[in-house]
């Protein structure tokens, strides 16, 4: 998928158990290679490439596509249309597959019995298990970090410029979308990291005002931002999730700024440790 994954299993423990996590891992990295085989817009014989040049219909493809584009369609439908399968005009699900694979992995995992895991996509991260200290990259400084949250169950994905420059468009003007560096979203079960990415993109894509007020409106999420001139907004339960000594949040709910975290470690996006 041109980005990096990363496994941490806490609980492999030893003998069968971990001779069975091992195995587990080896199937969830061979399906996320089947996983960029067919839904990669950058693979000539992809499934999405070959759909959207019109060489097959959905009929001619694996069942699971036709399900990957509905959520999609779900998700386009859940943010008025700020995100979309169709960037640019072209065929691209990349939006949601990419935290979906992860799901595929974690999935792999638990099923093996691990219980105390961390799979990371593209500097997207899901665990389960914890307490989990998951660092959040900042978008205008490498090496430092804007937040790091912490907790049990977290579906963390950030969506910004940081890595890719401004790649985010904004779907009703086809311009890259602007006011903002860097948005990330903290989910909890039953959201999972496809639904959370999703919609760190599309918030991202609406922007400064629109995009943290819409963070605030959804159950079982929160969002941090951080704006053009470095500055930040949250939603108003993010600082419970702040780890102690990452960010000094002044009092109050809701949007507001805070001093970048007195550390030095960095990473892509969201990273665990």
């Amino acid at each position: 998928m041109g980005t990096v994954f990363s496994f941490t299993v806490r609980d492999a423990g030893s003998g069968p158990r971990r001779a069975g996590i091992e195995a587990a891992l080896r199937r969830a990295v061979e399906r996320l290679h089947r996983i960029d085989e067919t839904y990669s817009p950058y693979w000539r014989h992809s499934s999405v490439s070959r759909l959207a040049r019109a060489e097959i219909t959905l009929t001619d493809c694996d069942p699971e596509v036709a399900e990957v584009l509905e959520r999609c369609a779900e998700v386009a439908r859940e943010t008025d249309g700020w995100f979309t399968a169709h960037p640019g005009g072209r065929l691209d699900p990349s939006g949601w597959v990419k935290g979906w694979a992860v799901e595929q992995a974690v999935r792999e995992l638990r099923a093996a019995g691990a219980a105390d895991l961390s799979v990371g996509g593209g500097g997207d991260v899901q665990t389960v298990g914890g307490p989990w200290r998951i660092g959040i990259a900042h978008p205008s400084r490498p090496g430092e970090l804007s937040a790091v949250v912490a907790g049990h169950d977290l579906a963390v994905a950030t969506s910004g410029t940081g890595e890719r420059g401004p790649h985010i468009l904004d779907p009703y003007t086809g311009r890259p979308a602007e006011g903002l560096r860097s948005l990330t979203l903290v989910g909890r079960p039953p959201l999972g990291l496809a639904r959370v990415d999703a919609w760190a993109t599309a918030a991202f894509a609406m922007g400064p005002e629109r995009g943290p007020a819409w963070a605030e409106a959804r159950a079982g999420v929160e969002a941090l931002a951080v704006l053009a001139d470095g500055g930040k907004r949250w939603t108003g339960g993010f600082p419970a999730l702040v780890a102690a000594t990452a960010i000094t949040v002044r009092p109050g709910a809701g949007a507001g700024h805070a001093a970048a975290p007195p550390t030095t470690e960095g990473g892509r996006g969201s990273r665990t440790r």
